[in-house]
């Protein structure tokens, strides 16, 4: 049976990192913020504290994919640290709606920027979604090499582009900093709670280098330094380009817009901001679009490859030497999810789903140096073992906060799991030889 192969470099790596972060979170969640923590001191408080949460279960990635770089990432992690149930329940939520509705998400948001920069018809502007979807599909379908060249490509740029906004805002001649700074209202704790999540879904995605890890060149190296340097590296972006929203903008300003930064860019450059920014999230949503798209499939591959799957999801193409029906299969479920509309109501719930299986991960560090101590570990965690537990902890914080403020969609998002259930006895009756030190 072919395997792949590993021909991704640390910038490699590292772009599908801060790639896969950097969508559009930072230029549309500052206004969510604003409105739950009416300060400015508190704005940049609670996007430092999102970031260190988000370095340590980087960190904890870093450890595990050094240990087990294997396509497939968290998967591989919750299977061994625990059984390949747990796996398989991650891979189903991933693939029917976490994965794939974070992407039909992303290509309804570039078709709505698409449309500000070229005006076309309301069903053309519908199909563009699931056309940048497929269009990127095919291209990682045939070519590992070129989806990578992609996301290094569209990763400087979006780099570059969140820079020069920031740029633009700290140099201009409007101040509102002392404004900005003075508390506004009292700050309770179900808005921090609310300020968090939204930070963290900005943050999200510092997992995916992971599901690739089976195709990363020494990855016992080139793993953790992508994951760690990558998720700081976006920390500063992040704090850098609200510092400077906070020059141009008082907090009620930022508090009134969903579109922070195309307010920012009109008010220095006037009509022609609304252009800029438009075409900077493009580039941005194309790069956040094609990570998800790159990595996602390795997961499901991993699974087929376990017996936990439909096989034929598990084979390599003999010419690109890709994953490629795995591939097809993603892209084509999160172009229906972005043409029927139905993706964000999922999304909505099974994000609460995914911080289950985030917590579960990260508390596998410490799972697994007690289960597998004589596994090699090229790369040990910082702060071992408070840094793991303090994720964990935060991320149940996370999970119960939600089951209190919104339980109907945390009961949906356990009913998403739970229907997992019934396909994985399935699968297991057939292929009873697999095994995993939890099961």
């Amino acid at each position: 049976m072919r395997e792949l192969t590993r021909r991704l470099g640390l910038w490699d790596a590292m772009a599908i990192v801060v790639g896969t972060i950097i969508g559009s979170g930072v230029f549309i969640v500052p206004g969510d913020i604003a409105r739950a923590l009416p300060s400015g001191e508190w704005m940049l408080a609670i996007w430092v504290a999102a970031g260190l949460l988000s370095l340590c279960g980087a960190l904890a990635f870093a450890e595990l994919g050094a240990m087990l770089p294997h396509s497939g990432g968290q998967y591989v992690y919750l299977r061994e640290a625990y059984s390949p149930v747990w796996g398989f329940l991650f891979s189903w939520v991933l693939l029917l709606v976490v994965r794939s509705g974070s992407t039909a998400t992303l290509a309804v948001g570039f078709s709505i920027y698409l449309s500000y920069l070229i005006p076309m018809p309301p069903l053309v502007e519908r199909l563009s979604a699931p056309a940048i979807i497929l269009l990127l599909t095919a291209l990682n379908y045939r070519s590992l090499a070129g989806g990578a060249l992609m996301q290094n490509v569209t990763t400087f740029l979006k780099v570059a582009g969140l820079v020069f906004v920031a740029a633009v805002a700290l140099v201009s001649s409007g101040s509102a900093t002392a404004e900005a700074a003075a508390p506004m209202g009292e700050v309770t704790g179900s808005a921090i709670g609310v300020a968090m999540l939204a930070c963290l879904w900005a943050y999200n995605g510092w997992f995916q280098a992971g599901f690739v890890g089976g195709e990363i060149k020494n990855p016992g190296r080139n793993l953790p330094i992508s994951l760690g340097v990558g998720v700081g590296v976006v920390m500063l972006l992040y704090l850098l380009a609200n510092v400077a929203y906070m020059k141009v903008l008082t907090v009620a300003e930022i508090a009134a817009t969903n579109r922070v930064a195309a307010v920012v860019l009109e008010r220095v450059f006037g009509p022609a901001g609304g252009t800029i920014i438009s075409l900077i999230i493009l580039i941005s949503i194309m790069g956040a679009l094609n990570a998800g798209i790159l990595t996602g499939p390795r997961v499901y591959f991993a699974q087929a490859r376990d017996g936990l799957f439909f096989k034929i999801f598990g084979e390599v193409h003999a010419q690109y030497q890709t994953p490629a029906l795995a591939v097809l299969l993603q892209g084509s479920w999160a172009a229906l999810l972005s043409l029927s509309g139905t993706y964000t109501g999922l999304f909505s719930f099974a994000m609460f789903a995914a911080w289950i299986f985030y917590g579960m991960a990260v508390l596998g560090v410490i799972l697994l140096r007690r289960k597998r101590p004589e596994w090699e570990r090229p790369y040990r965690m910082w702060g071992y073992p408070v840094t793991p537990f303090l994720f964990a902890v935060a991320s149940l914080w996370l999970v119960v906060n939600t089951m209190i403020d919104k339980p109907l969609p945390s009961l949906a998002g356990l009913g998403l799991i739970l229907t997992g259930l019934p396909f994985y006895w399935w699968w297991r009756r057939q292929a009873p030889a697999i095994s995993a030190s939890g099961d």
